[in-house]
């Protein structure tokens, strides 16, 4: 075990399903030797959540353990029992607090584990972080600006230039704007930010082990603006901003009608789509991959994953949370090569 990667997990907004899905992916055997996992979060949200959600392991000073009465990864009958390591980062002191929805305290404890597992990464102590979903209203109500994860973690690792992608089996994509509204888009929609970004695409792609990938640009506008008929962006913007990365040498292609380009990508034509807004991108990778999609900071000095869902205060800590998309995110983190 000890030449694996050690990847720092997060356990996300307590309040949430972060610390269920963290837990639980340690737990799989999916997990077990394939890296070292070093869990981050408060000991009292981690021996709450051991007894609330009845899982088969118990937190022993530093370390979390499988408990000797478990069926749990019988196949490795006389090796350690011990399954992940364990920093201690009190913010929530006291057990029993409250749950299920955005709490000032739950948003500086979030925040609080970030910084720790950042400040890990980047003195080499972890290989990767791999980060459970924070709430951003709790992060408004602790009066932090960051609207998310993306955000902080640029800030903490002083990255000027940065982008959110998705990987999923089938789908890979990398977004021009983040979180803004839509209202807001057009106007971020410039040459300079579109061409970063396919730079960015080729980059994710290389971090995967894809080389020389295939990507493809999506339209901002219906059909692509149809030659400027629906708005000059397409024309004016993404068209330069292709041309100019295929002059560099990056197989980039487009700016192809959104509406039938995640059909082309999902049957293999391409290894990665630029998308132009959020739910441009996220609204078919999570209809075609809910469980199982990744998100990826690209840019940053440090590798770091996340599952592709949200905090879920609806079913937290009900012992229901599916670890799908969390156990994808650390398999992911496991593969990622730092370019």
């Amino acid at each position: 075990m000890s030449n694996l990667k050690k990847i720092a997990i997060t356990i996300g907004d307590p309040a949430g399903i972060g610390p269920e899905v963290a837990l639980k992916s340690i737990i799989s055997k999916e997990i077990a030797n394939i890296c070292n996992p070093l869990i981050i979060g408060d000991r009292t949200v981690i021996e709450e959540a051991i007894q609330c959600l009845n899982l088969p392991v118990n937190l022993k000073n530093d370390a979390i353990v499988i408990r000797e009465d478990s069926l749990l990864l019988t196949d490795k009958a006389g090796a350690d029992l011990t399954i992940a390591q364990f920093v201690d980062v009190p913010v929530i002191k006291n057990r029993g607090f409250i749950k299920n929805k955005p709490l000032a305290e739950c948003g500086r404890a979030s925040v609080a584990y970030i910084k720790k597992a950042v400040d890990l990464a980047l003195h080499k102590h972890a290989d990767a972080v791999v980060t459970a979903p924070i709430c951003k209203e709790s992060l408004m109500m602790a009066d932090y600006p960051w609207p998310g994860h993306t955000e902080l973690l640029a800030e903490l690792t002083d990255t000027k230039d940065y982008a959110m992608a998705f990987c999923s089996q089938r789908l890979r994509l990398i977004l021009v704007t983040i979180h803004e509204s839509i209202r807001k888009v057009p106007d971020l929609i410039t040459k300079n930010k579109v061409l970063k970004t396919i730079i960015f695409a080729r980059q994710a792609c290389r971090m995967l082990g894809i080389d020389e990938p295939k990507v493809a640009v999506a339209g901002l506008n219906p059909h692509a603006g149809e030659s400027g008929m629906f708005g000059s962006e397409d024309v004016n913007e993404i068209y330069p901003a292709i041309c100019e990365a295929r002059d560099s040498g990056i197989s980039a292609s487009g700016p192809y009608p959104a509406d039938s380009l995640f059909y082309r990508a999902y049957n293999g034509e391409f290894d990665i789509i630029v998308c132009m807004y959020h739910d441009q991108g996220l609204i078919p990778l999570k209809m075609t991959a809910f469980d199982k999609a990744v998100n990826m900071t690209i840019g940053l000095p440090i590798i770091r994953t996340s599952p592709d869902h949200g905090t879920a205060f609806d079913i937290s800590w009900k012992g229901v949370a599916n670890p799908a998309s969390m156990i994808e995110a650390i398999k992911l983190a496991v593969r990622l090569k730092q370019i």
